[in-house]
């Protein structure tokens, strides 16, 4: 599957932005407009104005609607919440080649809300796995005290961790250490 550089950074926008959700008990990533400006400042979102409390408002709400798309349990629920969350955007397609990047497209209105920015061009960018049959890809760590969603992009669909060097090791040790104590015992 090919995935161009700014398909690439609304996968990393997205990513990141539910995983801002407050789960378990762990504080909202986006807890302020403050943090908000960090996150757009972050994944450099062009055409964004000056934030706001209705632009943090708006912004956590597709950020529910994102984590329910890496939630959904097929790709016809998957294209369902992806084709609202768009549609409700407003998209307008168009060419652009600014900041030094080659040509590329962005889905969001000129001039749209941060919130309508992110959900059209995060949108399109999981539309794309659906329409590929790789929505499999949008998955939920599999440590049991995590569950950051990530975007696997191996070769063979294999990645389990949302960092392999966090989750993964931690699991890694913890059943190596397992093991040799029951060997041991």
């Amino acid at each position: 599957m090919l995935i161009t550089h700014d398909t690439r950074c609304a996968l990393d926008a997205v990513v990141d932005l539910v995983n801002t959700v407050p789960e378990d008990g762990t504080p909202d990533g986006l807890p302020d407009v403050a943090a908000l400006e960090d996150f757009v400042q972050k994944h450099e979102i062009s055409d964004v104005g000056v934030l706001s409390e209705f632009d943090l408002s708006a912004v956590r709400k597709v950020r529910a609607r994102f984590a329910a798309i890496f939630a959904a349990p097929d790709p016809r629920s998957a294209a369902s919440l992806i084709n609202e969350l768009v549609a409700a955007a407003g998209t307008t397609p168009r060419l652009t080649d600014h900041d030094g990047y080659d040509w590329h497209v962005h889905y969001f209105a000129p001039g749209a809300s941060v919130a309508d920015h992110l959900a059209a061009d995060c949108g399109m960018a999981l539309a794309f796995f659906v329409v590929a049959g790789e929505e499999e890809r949008l998955r939920r760590c599999e440590a049991p005290d995590c569950r950051h969603a990530f975007v696997d992009l191996s070769r063979n669909r294999s990645r389990r961790y949302c960092d392999s060097r966090t989750c993964g090791n931690r699991l890694h040790v913890a059943a190596y250490r397992a093991r040799r104590k029951e060997a041991a015992g």
